[in-house]
């Protein structure tokens, strides 16, 4: 080790998870949401507080560049003045966990907002836990019962699975989220609202969650309103929480909406930096964290849970090329497709079962399960082919057997595949139903 960097290395003092600086330095800048300071020195993750004439301001440095430190507020800008005294907080503490966090509504960072008191637990956690050996994980062996027929019959999960959720807007994501909290057979219900309307957080709680599926539930609520930074908190806080439920040895139902927030508050935070952009204004940062923030999720050890995910990606004009929806459906386990013209015709929930796929199912099914969910497929294949001519009068029937079966069986299938909202179905009697449907 060089004399100088000894020296620069000897200004830190740790303490925990953090690093003590030894002084406080000043604000030079505001750039957009980005503050700059000089005249002190914290690591990149570290907090700080900013003096504003509202009180203090906390900020985390999320880049550098020679003496100036590059920091992210984690609430609006507002009363900061040129020169306010700036102090790195010599430890971070992490996340509260623990069984006190069950039925409570918490924000980014873990500050409760419910209004029911503070939440004091004995553990605490790393925003940023270390990544599992891959080969130390569980296999996934077993499937999880969400309550959904579509997904139950046709689309299986297995408890471990990491799976996307696609739609554009309106389409009903937030429904069919509440529809598995209150119908899966997973123990703790990690719910992450990030970057949505704040009018849908209290309405998902309230009617779509439900009191009996607050109960055994956690929420974190970052809405649209809040910084970048809170929003990008808000996904690594419900990974965590998971993350200590999982350790417990519980099977743990982790839904996040929406992965597209997360990725466009990292896009935020990088072009505040000077990070340039790559894809249709993402940074590579942006592409970096994703799979970072997604592997997180998955089977532990043979002595833990599971956490089985649900990340919504909003494909942006019912796009499921955009960059970020591109890149979430080679990172996750299976993605499952809201159609917007399912959901204009009155179908719910909107589960385009022909443009969905579960990558584990074929090894938690039985092969009669199998052959059900691919008749199911070729069915529906062969309507939508031939639906125009049908529709127009073009097609005689007794034409061609398979597709006279094909157009037979589709009420069935349509009764089948739509369901009530606060409708919960197990998932032997959807493997049950499925069967009776198809004619055994």
């Amino acid at each position: 080790m060089t004399a100088s960097l000894a020296e620069r290395l000897s200004q830190y003092k740790t303490e925990g998870t953090g690093c003590k600086p030894v002084a406080s330095g000043r604000l030079v800048r505001v750039v957009g949401l980005t503050l700059e300071a000089i005249g002190c020195r914290a690591p990149v993750g570290s907090l700080c507080k900013v003096e504003t004439l509202n009180g203090e301001l906390e900020a985390e440095v999320v880049g550098f560049s020679g003496e100036t430190l590059f920091l992210m507020p984690s609430e609006q800008l507002l009363g900061v003045m040129p020169g306010a005294k700036v102090t790195p907080i010599p430890h971070n503490s992490g996340l509260p966990v623990g069984p006190e966090l069950l039925g409570r509504v918490i924000d980014g960072v873990g500050n409760p907002l419910d209004g029911l008191g503070p939440i004091f637990t004995e553990h605490r956690a790393s925003f940023n836990a270390t990544p599992i050996n891959p080969l130390a994980r569980k296999p996934i062996k077993e499937p999880l019962d969400v309550g959904i027929k579509a997904i139950n019959g046709c689309l299986t999960v297995g408890k471990g699975q990491r799976i996307g959720l696609f739609a554009g807007s309106g389409v009903g994501k937030s429904v069919t989220l509440g529809m598995m909290t209150r119908g899966t057979s997973a123990q703790i219900v990690v719910v992450g609202l990030i970057g949505e309307r704040g009018r849908e957080v209290k309405e998902f709680i309230e009617e779509s969650l439900g009191p009996e599926g607050r109960a055994r539930s956690v929420v974190v609520a970052a809405p649209a309103d809040a910084s970048p930074l809170m929003r990008l908190k808000g996904c690594q806080t419900s990974l965590t929480i998971a993350e200590y439920f999982r350790d417990q040895g519980f099977d743990v139902l982790l839904l996040m909406d929406s992965l597209t927030r997360f990725a466009q508050a990292q896009r935020e935070i990088a072009l505040s930096v000077g990070e340039p952009p790559a894809t249709k204004g993402y940074p590579p940062s942006v592409f970096a964290k994703l799979p970072a923030l997604v592997e997180r999720a998955g089977n532990g050890n043979e002595n833990q849970g599971s956490i089985t995910a649900f990340f919504t990606v909003l494909s942006e004009g019912d796009d499921l090329q955009d960059p970020i929806a591109d890149a979430s459906r080679a990172i996750l386990d299976g993605h499952i497709v809201l159609s917007r013209e399912m959901a204009d015709a009155g179908h719910y929930p909107a589960i385009d079962v022909e443009r969905s796929v579960s990558r584990v199912m074929p090894a938690i099914v039985s092969e009669e399960h199998m052959l059900m969910s691919k008749a199911v497929r070729q069915i529906l294949s062969i309507c939508r082919k031939n639906q125009d001519l049908v529709s127009i009068g073009a097609y005689k029937p007794g034409t061609d057997n398979t597709i006279d079966q094909a157009f037979s069986f589709k009420p069935k299938l349509d009764a089948y595949l739509q369901q009530e909202m606060k409708e919960s179905v197990p998932y032997e009697m959807c493997v049950n139903m499925l069967r009776s449907t198809l004619g055994g």
